[in-house]
């Protein structure tokens, strides 16, 4: 199976946006990929028209991430190879038609509840006979089939969980093909790995039980997969199973801040052993790395996405300022647009003044300092007492970037008119 080198698989879910967990998983596959020096392939599950629909959007959001892959493979483009596997698995005997609505398999586990014992399915259709499924056929019913479940569990060692053992016995027998014969996504999963000779995936743990399911599979279809290596990484937390990565791109949040929240050790420590933490999620955690990262991005990186005419002396002077990018348009809007000064109680005779003070143009990098110093001369203020009000009046806000970078930019006639609002 590795004979060509390592080959991995990124496999997100096209059930709508791409969610924070499976761009996780996508994220840690890369990074495993590159310590490996192995090959990536972007399959697309898109069989089923409304996945299909989203298939694009999944490889934009991917991408936007900072992710890249060396082919991409389309489920739609494999329906002969998937009915081939199928009839493999048929003539092998581990394939079987089954006929029951999902009112009546509903029916059954409820019963079985009511009588503690476990709900799998209980192979209720492998006693049919050949002209009991005649009789269904003729009455209009077709059949979709399940996969006949080995009796003996399945064990591997797993990259993060070590040796691991599951017992298919406690499973149902999966179904693999829908009535209409199209695959579902693990049987069409299988087939596209062992034909891709995929040798390492990687996967959250609750996807445990359909790998041990997958390795049956594979048996059956007489593949070896002795050599395949898994690695299941803890869940991400429950608060975090409802973003997506358009919902926090549109909230001004950057690919660079996702990425470093999904991996904790960092990029280049990669170690899939501890691939992923222990799962958590902090939301503040991701908006500080977001800060972070927003206070380093330089001028070109992000001139694109600034309100037009956004200069670089604007961005390095509120970058560092920043939750989100988004908070720049209020920005621009304070140096370059029309903000409501408010009235400041109290502080009337101290603005009069500091207008009075106020230095000619033209300005440079040295007015806040200089006009500081001719206001503490004549009022006796020092520190916060003589920027405060002046922050107030002049943005509109009481924190933000630095006054020695945000005057120039605002300008004189936007100053003269705020301290005469304000004052």
């Amino acid at each position: 199976m590795t004979a060509t080198g390592p080959r991995l698989r990124l496999a997100p879910s096209l059930a709508g946006y791409l969610s924070l967990a499976s761009a996780r998983v996508a994220l840690l596959t890369s990074l495993w990929a590159r310590q490996l020096g192995g090959t990536v392939t972007l399959r697309l599950d898109d069989i089923d028209p409304r996945d299909a629909a989203h298939a694009g959007d999944a490889e934009h959001d991917l991408r936007w991430l900072g992710l890249d892959w060396d082919e991409t493979l389309r489920q739609s483009d494999r329906a002969a190879r998937y009915a081939e596997a199928a009839a493999a698995l048929e003539r092998a005997g581990r394939l079987y038609p089954c006929f029951e609505s999902e009112d009546e398999l509903r029916a059954k586990r409820d019963l079985r509840a009511r009588r503690n014992q476990a709900t799998i399915y209980d192979r209720a259709m492998l006693k049919m006979t050949a002209a009991q499924r005649a009789q269904a056929e003729a009455r209009g019913k077709r059949p979709y089939w399940r996969f006949l479940l080995s009796p003996d569990p399945i064990a591997w060692t797993d990259a993060v969980l070590g040796r691991t053992t599951t017992k298919l016995s406690a499973m149902s027998d999966p179904v693999l093909l829908r009535a209409d014969g199209t695959p579902l996504p693990l049987f069409a999963s299988v087939v596209d790995d062992l034909d891709m000779r995929t040798s390492h995936i990687l996967a959250s743990d609750e996807m445990r039980g359909a790998s041990a399911i997958a390795l049956d599979i594979a048996h059956a279809l007489g593949a070896d997969v002795s050599a395949l290596r898994l690695a299941h990484v803890p869940p991400l937390a429950v608060e975090a199973e409802r973003l997506t990565l358009r919902r926090l791109r549109t909230d001004g949040i950057e690919a660079q801040a996702i990425a470093a929240s999904l991996v904790p050790d960092g990029p280049e420590a990669f170690d899939v052993a501890r691939a992923g933490g222990d799962g958590s999620f902090d939301i503040s955690r991701l908006r500080a790395l977001n800060r972070t990262v927003l206070s380093r991005l330089p001028f070109a990186d992000v001139s694109a996405r600034l309100p037009p005419g956004a200069t670089e002396a604007f961005w390095l002077a509120i970058r560092g300022d920043l939750d989100r990018l988004t908070e720049a348009r209020g920005w621009w809007d304070v140096v370059a647009g029309t903000i409501v000064a408010p009235v400041i109680d109290g502080e009337g005779p101290y603005l009069r003044t500091a207008l009075a003070h106020l230095p000619p143009e033209p300005w440079n990098g040295g007015v806040w300092h200089a006009w500081s110093e001719q206001l503490a001369a004549a009022t006796g203020r020092v520190g916060a007492a003589i920027a405060d009000p002046l922050r107030l009046a002049l943005t509109g806000e009481p924190t933000g970037p630095d006054l020695a970078a945000l005057l120039p930019l605002i300008g004189r006639a936007r100053a003269v008119q705020r301290l005469q609002v304000a004052g």
